[in-house]
């Protein structure tokens, strides 16, 4: 006797290119705001910021600090955005670059202060994610144009 079996097997379709950095940005930008915030539940720290400074380091809370901290959370925010909706070409350069700036950003934000484990931790998922982008949009997927002369 012939019997058939049949078996199901989930779908894995292909991410889009851009899909993927988005969501990488998207990762990073939450692991850097929640580095942040769980530092401020370390000893001392609030503290020190309604003395208008920024714990273990004796840098000055000013409008230009605040200023520069946002900056750096908002340029990866905004890459969740240009990530979707860039051409191609200018999508590729603009995720590696600003990806390896970030990783130039978040390795020298463990130079300031005595870095705690949970910052370190954090630090360190957030260059695998940064790499993994540069790594993405170096490899950006290419398609073979075939020219027609006439």
């Amino acid at each position: 006797m012939n019997s058939q079996r049949t078996a199901t097997i989930l779908e894995d379709p292909k991410t889009n290119i851009k899909t993927k950095l988005s969501g990488l940005w998207v990762a990073t930008v939450f692991l850097f705001i929640y580095v942040d915030y769980f530092s401020l539940f370390l000893p001392g720290v609030l503290e020190k910021m309604i003395e208008g400074v920024v714990a273990d380091t004796g840098i000055q809370i000013t409008t230009q600090f605040l200023l520069a901290g946002l900056t750096i959370v908002m340029i990866p925010s905004l890459m969740i955005v240009l990530s979707l909706t860039l051409k191609a070409t200018a999508n590729r350069w603009t995720n590696i670059i600003v990806g390896i700036l970030q990783i130039v950003v978040v390795l020298g934000s463990n130079f300031i202060g005595k870095p705690e484990a949970h910052y370190l931790f954090g630090s360190g998922v957030e260059l695998v994610l940064l790499s993994l982008i540069v790594w993405y949009a170096w490899k950006w997927p290419k398609q073979e144009m075939v020219e027609v002369t006439p």
